[in-house]
């Protein structure tokens, strides 16, 4: 579909979710091969970026021991799933930069940014009432099954399985709602909830190859956190990338209008 102009617009006639395309299981193995090839092609910019999250990580970890408990640490680099959407937008930049043929920068990030801030910060809104959600779900379980002296095994185990299952649906639901609306507000003059609920759309018409995005998702992220968080300065500007491919691949949202920034 050809992109309209914005005077010919009319909103009321756009749909309420942007449609999706049906992918294979093996897509998002593509997605992460594109995603490496824009962290090669803009590498100083995407390692800048992945250096900044791991020295953002080390700090919240240190924030979490600061505050006596490596219980803490654990707790805050939990909520880095909350804000990983969030984080990744100056990657989704890069990817669109140079998908349209201009040098990746900073400046381009910020004028972007500013043109989308207000949906932006709507989303986010989003994102921390889901946290907080989740945070008040954590402390219940913790509630049940407080963190004594000793070594009662037993509980300690109750303890993780409880708390990774909970943590699980949160995380999961944080994921549908992201998966591709960041960058479609990136991307397209859309709204949040436009945004959110195609992405919701398109999670649940492609389970499978969602299944093994989340899969990626995952591996990638412990490597990053096996590597003493390290690795998080590779691994998530890889994934930011892929991210974006993703959305290209996934959703045609030629239907909203540009930007005003991008109409310059």
């Amino acid at each position: 579909m050809a992109d309209a102009s914005p005077q010919e617009i009319d909103r009321s006639t756009l749909p309420f979710a942007a449609p999706c395309r049906e992918l294979s299981g093996s897509a998002p193995l593509r997605w992460v091969r594109l995603g490496w090839q824009d962290f090669r092609r803009a590498q100083r910019q995407s390692l800048g970026y992945g250096v900044a999250i791991a020295a953002l990580s080390w700090l919240v970890t240190g924030i979490g021991w600061k505050l006596g408990s490596y219980w803490a640490a654990l707790i805050l680099l939990s909520g880095f799933v909350f804000v990983a959407p969030l984080l990744a937008l100056g990657l989704y930049s890069i990817s669109r930069q140079l998908e349209s043929g201009r040098p990746a920068t900073f400046d381009r990030f910020l004028v972007e940014l500013r043109g989308t801030f207000g949906t932006t910060m709507v989303f986010a809104l989003a994102l921390l009432v889901l946290f907080l959600v989740w945070a008040r779900a954590g402390s219940m379980v913790h509630v049940f099954f407080p963190v004594q002296s000793g070594h009662d095994w037993t509980r300690l185990v109750s303890f993780f399985a409880i708390g990774s299952a909970v943590g699980s649906i949160f995380a999961l639901l944080t994921f549908i709602f992201s998966a591709f609306s960041l960058p479609m507000i990136c991307d397209r003059d859309a709204d949040a909830v436009t945004a959110i609920v195609s992405s919701v759309n398109a999670v649940l018409r492609n389970k499978r190859a969602m299944a093994v995005w989340v899969a990626c998702i995952v591996c990638l992220t412990a490597v990053g956190f096996a590597t003493a968080l390290l690795g998080l300065a590779v691994t998530i500007p890889v994934l930011g990338h892929a991210t974006w491919h993703a959305y290209r691949e996934t959703i045609d949202a030629s239907a909203w209008p540009q930007h005003a920034h991008d109409r310059n």
